[in-house]
């Protein structure tokens, strides 16, 4: 059973979205007024920061009154290139700026004077799948996705990546190669294994190829793009051979074609059921170039008693037809328990709350 709930949404009052809900969830904003929005991170005090990409920003929203909406909004840094991808480290804010990773230092005490340094150079400037998710490891390491330039080609590493930069003595190692664009990874709440999301390329039509979740148990392992995309749909523009197909690691789970999935979280909390903990949250963007349009929603993963990751939608109704009303890009646990989901459609960020009572959504 799935409950509709209706809420006006706020940019575009003539339109009124039907957003289904699991049975006890509600939804709500916090905040309107993020152009962009893409990831979010935590900071020691409370501070949210919010990256953007095409609008060169990040923001951060204090909630001062405690009422649960984030009114106050201070832009930390303006005219920087795509910087989608932040992460909060030691009292530091961590950009990602496609070629470059900034440090705002102490960052909570200036934010209406802050400032940065150059913490790592020397990534690829390329803006065709350049903008990315970042997210510090347990030994400190800052992994860090190198998309391919393109849609489909073979230009050698760093390109179509995963990479852990060691920020103070300036290199990195390659964690996964044949990794066409991920904008979104987790480790594991158990296992330490780190999950990713991989957008499929494009033109192939519109069920091909599967994007995909990704679970990286071996340092090095190649998924095997630009040769091969999903299971087994091989490139049409590349030869493959037999130990290459050998040597690819296979999706742990194939999505829809075209969904794009964004950002990926384990829930670590406990307010949400049973079935949601330590369940994979999916971010689905949503497609633009398929002749009918998928994706635009929050889904799941977790796994059966055999392991086998089964698939659940828990956000739905973010397609009217063919008119998207929002598109999810990455997950924050809130400490209370619940979840933040960014929007850059509508430069917003949600709260997913379970209520234990029927769903509903409101502003």
């Amino acid at each position: 059973m799935r409950i509709v709930a209706m809420v006006s949404l706020w940019l575009l009052p003539a339109w009124v979205w039907a957003v289904q809900l699991p049975p006890g969830f509600s939804l709500q904003t916090v905040s309107d007024r993020v152009p962009d929005a893409r990831q979010m991170a935590w900071g020691a005090q409370g501070t949210l920061f919010v990256g953007s990409r095409k609008q060169g920003k990040v923001y951060a929203l204090r909630d001062l009154d405690g009422d649960g909406h984030y009114e106050t909004r201070d832009i930390i840094a303006k005219g920087l290139f795509m910087p989608s991808g932040i992460a909060f480290r030691d009292g530091a804010l961590y950009v990602a700026a496609v070629n470059r990773i900034l440090r705002f230092d102490d960052i909570e005490a200036n934010l209406m004077d802050p400032t940065y340094e150059v913490a790592f150079d020397g990534l690829p400037s390329d803006s065709h799948h350049g903008w990315k998710f970042i997210r510090f490891d347990s030994s400190g390491r800052l992994i860090v996705p190198v998309g391919a330039p393109c849609n489909v080609c073979n230009r050698g590493r760093p390109y179509a990546s995963l990479l852990a930069l060691h920020l103070q003595k300036g290199h990195y190692e390659v964690l996964a190669t044949g990794v066409r664009n991920s904008v979104g990874f987790d480790f594991h709440p158990r296992t330490g294994e780190l999950f990713f999301s991989d957008n499929g390329r494009d033109h192939l039509g519109d069920d091909s190829p599967p994007d995909e979740i990704n679970r990286l148990s071996t340092a090095g392992a190649d998924f095997g793009f630009p040769f091969v995309h999903g299971n087994s749909v091989l490139d049409p523009q590349f030869r493959t051979s037999e130990d290459r197909l050998r040597a690819v690691q296979p999706p742990w789970f194939e999505l829809q074609a075209h969904v794009a999935p964004l950002g990926v979280h384990f829930y670590r909390g406990t307010q949400f059921p049973a079935p949601y903990r330590q369940a994979l949250f999916i971010a689905e963007h949503g497609s633009w170039n398929r002749s009918s349009k998928v994706g635009y929603r929050v889904t799941m993963l977790r796994e059966d008693e055999q392991g086998a990751p089964q698939y659940q939608v828990v956000i739905d109704g973010w397609l009217d037809g063919e008119q998207p009303l929002a598109r999810p890009v990455a997950f924050l646990e809130h400490p209370d328990g619940s979840l933040l989901i960014s929007d850059d459609y509508n430069g917003a960020v949600y709260k997913l709350t379970y209520t234990d009572s029927p769903a509903h959504a409101d502003r």
